[in-house]
């Protein structure tokens, strides 16, 4: 899933190539992406791209006070298009969901992987107006240590589910949390609210410095290479079986319904292995 850094070096993208053009139309293909109606997508056309922000893990792209909200769940990227087929994409094949055509004929597509669809695509007059936007606590990167524990001493959770819940901290899911931790020493299942101040504080350092460094080798790239430069960068998410980077200790996983978790042993919980949620309890 495309996370705050992704996010961010989309709108910079965009922001370099697409603003300033006229959006000359946008084609829908996948119905079920479009989850607002007034105003239609067909109101975008002939108006010009003035601006491209991040929400959290949503991003916006302002065109002349209109904007174009996508988020792209677990699945869903952008894909930077040069040359685009004049001829509208037919609906329900393949896993294009939207194509955006500009008025020098590059633009970008919106496609979504896999049978379980969860892009989605807003046309909205004010961000605000999406409720997942609506929802959002604040942002990852704008939260200093202090800020960072008072938001945690309320939330009797633990902390892996703490920091990718959006109406807490907005901008963290399933790769950077695991990263997050890693960086932190912190097991996923500490309790967010009985951290010590020497925790709270490598946390907000982990936080900073994970999101932070993700970002910087983000910008400038392509979108089409972005995944894997994210890929790249991780240390423990998605590594189960591999030795970590730190220590050498087998990065370990805990899976659930949907999602697993990776971690370290050696770095996060005393070399003890976590317990599936589904087997036993788990290690705080």
């Amino acid at each position: 899933m495309p996370e705050l850094p992704e996010v961010e070096a989309l709108a910079a993208f965009l922001r370099e190539n697409a603003v300033g053009r006229v959006m000359a139309r946008v084609d829908l293909a996948a119905v079920q992406a479009i989850k607002t109606f007034d105003p239609p997508l067909s109101a975008l056309s002939g108006l010009e791209v003035s601006g491209a922000a991040r929400h959290g893990k949503f991003l916006d792209l302002d065109v002349s006070g209109l904007h174009l909200v996508v988020h792209l769940a677990r699945a869903g990227w952008l894909h930077w298009r040069e040359n685009l087929p004049t001829a509208p994409p037919k609906p329900g094949r393949g896993p294009l969901a939207l194509r955006a055509h500009l008025d020098d004929g590059n633009g970008f597509d919106l496609t979504e992987q896999g049978t379980r669809k969860g892009l989605a695509v807003y046309v909205v007059r004010s961000p605000a107006e999406v409720p997942g936007i609506a929802r959002l606590g604040p942002d990852a990167l704008d939260l200093d240590a202090e800020r960072l524990g008072a938001l945690l001493a309320g939330r009797h959770g633990q902390l892996k589910g703490t920091l990718t819940d959006q109406t807490v901290l907005a901008g963290i899911g399933n790769a950077y949390s695991d990263e997050i931790l890693h960086a932190a020493r912190l097991s996923p299942f500490r309790m967010a609210d009985k951290l010590t101040d020497d925790e709270l504080l490598r946390l907000h350092a982990a936080l900073r410095e994970t999101l932070l460094g993700a970002l910087d080798r983000q910008l400038g790239q392509r979108a089409a290479t972005m995944k894997g430069e994210k890929r790249a960068g991780l240390q423990v998410h998605a590594r189960t079986g591999l030795p970590c980077p730190v220590c050498g200790d087998t990065v370990r996983e805990v899976s659930f319904a949907d999602t697993s978790l990776q971690y370290c042993p050696t770095c996060q919980t005393g070399g003890k292995p976590l317990a599936d949620r589904r087997m036993s309890k788990l290690l705080r």
